[in-house]
């Protein structure tokens, strides 16, 4: 199986995604809830799909700003479900919507979603998935993985070989914090 650093270079959608987003720390709000909602959308599908109606689920999902993706409604979902520019899928669509009240409520309860993760880091992946399932929607193992791996949570995203892998390491992942104080015989 040919892996993502090695498919995506040159590649519609991909290459841009791969080059300059999938691995990178991010820590703006936005940013995250749109990766765990294109995860979520993904769940079934290809990645390039997900990739091509990535500016239109923008749009319908009104920029992935969490408030107003909370206060969606039954009028809010048909519109979305009506929408052939986005995966029209209903348990996605209501997953995503549950899944921007529980991001807004973690900034009562930890400052915000970037610092919940935070506070979890560092888990195993079996770990997270089990966080992840008692805390959002439609959260699976996979979903949660690719998320995990696309902001740096987890290892992975990139091979060794791959020339965005030290622009990666060079931001400080979570998963390589200490990595680079360590000599080569200790990493």
């Amino acid at each position: 199986m040919t892996n993502y650093c090695s498919f995506a270079p040159g590649q519609p959608f991909h290459d841009a995604y791969h080059a300059t987003e999938y691995g990178f720390p991010q820590r703006d709000e936005a940013v995250l809830f749109e990766r765990l909602c294109l995860e979520i959308m993904q769940a079934g599908l290809s990645w390039g799909l997900v990739l091509r109606r990535r500016e239109t689920m923008h749009a319908a999902f009104l920029g992935y700003d969490v408030d107003r993706v909370a206060a969606m409604g039954p009028e809010d979902e048909a519109r979305l479900l009506a929408d052939p520019g986005i995966i029209r899928n209903r348990l996605k669509v209501k997953a995503i919507i549950a899944n921007a009240q529980r991001v807004a409520a973690l900034r009562d309860s930890h400052g915000g979603f970037a610092a919940w993760l935070d506070a979890h880091h560092p888990r195993d992946r079996s770990e997270w998935v089990k966080l992840f399932r008692a805390t959002f929607k439609f959260t699976g193992g996979e979903i949660v993985g690719e998320f995990l791996m696309s902001l740096g949570y987890l290892p992975g995203a990139h091979v060794a070989e791959c020339p965005v892998y030290p622009i990666v390491l060079a931001r400080d992942p979570p998963w390589a914090r200490g990595l680079l104080s360590q000599s080569p015989a200790e990493a």
